[in-house]
């Protein structure tokens, strides 16, 4: 029944014709267990540490430096190890400074963990492993006025819909396709604009998914908004219009 070409059908209807009692809620990425085998023949070692924020995906800031990782969740000082469990490969890294994912792995951590071609991981196993404390919100950039302007002289509207996720950064998860967006706050269906307060770029785009994020633009939609060479808005407005 596919379209020549297509791997993917947008408007569908399905029918339950039997069996199988009340709905249930949708099935979401499991959460990887402590001693999870990767695919395709990966041997992934026991988990060591607290395993956190299960079902989350990686992705990367885009940013130089040593290997290192920013997060939303556990504080600056926290050390995460972050697995791969598609190729067993994992990284131990340090949290120094604010995201808006569990982790958000800087260019050197996500070379030592990726799939040649991909920039995202959907069967990551995450464990803090050291330092932080208890799990907590860290100190975040301050929240973007409604109205905001960007910096450099981009002048950026005021917000038309509900801000959400004030402080959140916003990156890519290297998929193709049309414009489009996944995320682990907003059901599928939901319009979000993104504002790049730096450029005073935006776009809309609507969830096709989840993600460890409130908003991962794919490739399409991240290349409407970002700045040359960089993978990471840093200081982005997000407002969800439908």
């Amino acid at each position: 029944m596919r379209e020549p070409g297509k791997n993917l059908i947008r408007r569908a209807r399905i029918e339950r014709v039997g069996g199988g009692g009340d709905a249930a809620a949708p099935a979401t990425p499991a959460a990887p267990a402590a001693g999870a085998s990767g695919g395709a023949g990966a041997q992934v070692p026991a988990a060591t540490g607290e395993v956190v924020c299960p079902g989350s995906t990686v992705t990367l800031s885009g940013e130089g430096g040593a290997p290192a990782a920013s997060s939303g969740t556990f504080p600056v000082g926290t050390k995460l190890k972050v697995t791969n469990l598609d190729n067993g490969q994992s990284t131990t890294v340090a949290v120094n400074g604010p995201s808006g994912s569990c982790v958000l792995l800087n260019n050197a951590a996500f070379e030592k963990v990726r799939e040649p071609g991909k920039n995202l991981i959907r069967r990551a196993r995450i464990e803090r492993v050291g330092g932080g404390g208890d799990a907590a919100a860290p100190a975040t950039p301050a929240a973007p006025a409604a109205g905001a302007s960007g910096g450099a002289g981009a002048q950026v509207p005021a917000a038309t819909g509900e801000v959400v996720c004030p402080g959140s950064t916003v990156t890519l998860s290297g998929e193709g396709g049309a414009p489009a967006a996944s995320s682990g706050t907003f059901p599928v269906g939901t319009k979000l604009k993104v504002t790049n307060l730096d450029n005073g770029q935006s776009t809309t785009v609507t969830v096709n998914g989840p993600s460890g994020s409130c908003v991962l633009l794919n490739n399409a939609a991240f290349d409407t908004v970002r700045e040359p060479g960089k993978n990471l808005i840093r200081r982005a407005r997000i407002e969800r219009v439908g």
